[in-house]
């Protein structure tokens, strides 16, 4: 099978030297390592750079959304920016999403347990959490949502249940939405009747062994119209980006579904510039 254009949409490349010391004897620290070398080796064309603001969790602060586009900017075909705008602390939600868009961030992302709140708390007060939707919905950006567990000191893993996401879904129905993780390691069920449900969702399989993809979701042939490939390197656990897709395409999928979720999904959510 010959594939030339896998876009890996979850890798972590951020600004490591924010992190607060706890966090550190749990994640990789290594270094700030070119990212088109890994991907290289991998196999890999396109990659999507997660951050965001975790600063009371994870020790990063708003300047992860500068540094992703500066780090992007190496490759400007090859590496995609992510961003965020912590729900909790910002004081203008709607012009922070602007300005994520005017600076070239590619997609939003929250993260519940990292951020403090469930992905629907804008029906519980926190409205600055609505207002950074419906600017993503206005201006086009996809919204990542992690859902499962975190190990980290300090997440909240309670807030990682996918069925939040379905008020997300109802409420802004122009968003699109890539549900990070597919509720690993405990919540798969939610989010398959939550991806069925809603069109505009698409799930991130990052953080799942693929050797176990099919256990989690047995019936993943039926939406691999809308499943992303991504690994979550270099998180615990994922010891090479080439070693999981090998995985990967081990499963008893077809080609057709094994190209679509390594390639052309991604190519609708991230279209190649022309």
């Amino acid at each position: 099978m010959h594939l030339t254009r896998i876009t890996d949409v979850h890798i972590h490349i951020q600004p490591w030297r924010e992190l607060k010391p706890p966090v550190l004897e749990v994640m990789w620290r290594g270094k700030e390592v070119s990212a088109t070398e890994v991907m290289d080796r991998a196999g890999v064309w396109r990659a999507g750079l997660v951050n965001y603001p975790s600063p009371d969790v994870m020790g990063f602060t708003d300047a992860t959304n500068a540094f992703a586009v500066k780090y992007a900017q190496a490759d400007r075909e090859r590496l995609l920016p992510y961003g965020g705008v912590h729900p909790r602390f910002t004081k203008d939600a709607a012009g922070d999403v602007d300005r994520l868009a005017d600076l070239g961030i590619r997609l939003v992302k929250i993260h519940p347990p990292h951020q403090g709140m469930p992905a629907n708390a804008y029906t519980d007060g926190l409205t600055a959490l609505g207002t950074i939707y419906r600017r993503c919905e206005e201006r086009g950006l996809p919204v990542m949502i992690h859902t499962g567990t975190s190990i980290f000191p300090g997440a909240r893993s309670k807030y990682g249940n996918p069925m939040e996401l379905d008020d997300v879904a109802i409420d802004f129905p122009d968003l699109r939405i890539v549900m990070a993780h597919g509720g690993r390691p405990l919540y798969m069920e939610e989010a398959f009747f939550v991806l069925r449900r809603h069109r505009g969702m698409w799930l991130d399989v990052s953080g799942i062994p693929p050797a176990r993809l099919l256990e989690y979701f047995p019936r993943l042939s039926e939406l691999a119209d809308r499943v992303l490939w991504g690994t979550d390197w270099p998180s615990p656990g994922v010891k090479d980006m080439r070693i999981n897709i090998d995985q990967f395409l081990a499963l008893p999928l077809s080609d057709a579904h094994k190209k679509a979720i390594l390639e052309t999904n991604a190519l609708a959510l991230f279209p190649a510039p022309r």
